[in-house]
């Protein structure tokens, strides 16, 4: 029985097929570390978890990679301009390093709560901080970038087949 999913693009239900079968990699957004867990985060990683599932019930050999962001995080915060994990480490009185590494733990200790399965592969935005530098570097200088005095943010107008796979 083939899987299929709505195709947000051609608005059409499309069979799923994966790109090396019978391998799946499984991308998913994490947590921003800097409080505790709630019940929308536990609502998107049940979400998250049914696919894993369906998938590997399917058949499919899936590695689930999820990234964790373990550093600044400005962007739609109510408090505006305040970054999230320095507000978790001025609540606690601990450092930003501590405030993620106890929050990290803990969420994963809530999904656990929740039979979510662990990813195989958890990224840590601080792990990869040269990586997403040299990354914006090179999308500004090809022009699909552009500065404000808050942040760079990526030019999807320069790019045709955005919002396509």
């Amino acid at each position: 029985m083939p899987l299929q999913i709505y195709n947000s693009l051609s608005k059409k239900t499309d069979n799923f097929t994966p790109v090396h079968p019978p391998r799946v990699g499984l991308y998913t957004c994490g947590a921003t570390v800097y409080d505790y867990a709630h019940i929308g985060h536990g609502r998107k990683y049940v979400g998250d978890d049914i696919i894993r599932r369906t998938l590997v019930w399917l058949g499919y050999n899936v590695t689930h990679v999820q990234n964790v962001t373990d550093v600044g995080h400005l962007v739609s915060d109510n408090d505006e301009g305040e970054d999230k994990m320095e507000k978790g480490a001025a609540k606690t009185g601990k450092t930003v390093w501590d405030v993620a590494k106890f929050f990290m733990n803990d969420f994963y200790a809530s999904m656990d709560l929740l039979n979510i399965m662990r990813p195989h592969i958890i990224c840590r935005a601080t792990e990869h901080i040269p990586d997403q530098i040299a990354l914006i570097e090179t999308l500004v200088a090809k022009g699909y970038g552009y500065e404000t005095p808050e942040a760079v943010y990526f030019d999807v107008s320069k790019f045709s087949k955005y919002g396509s796979l």
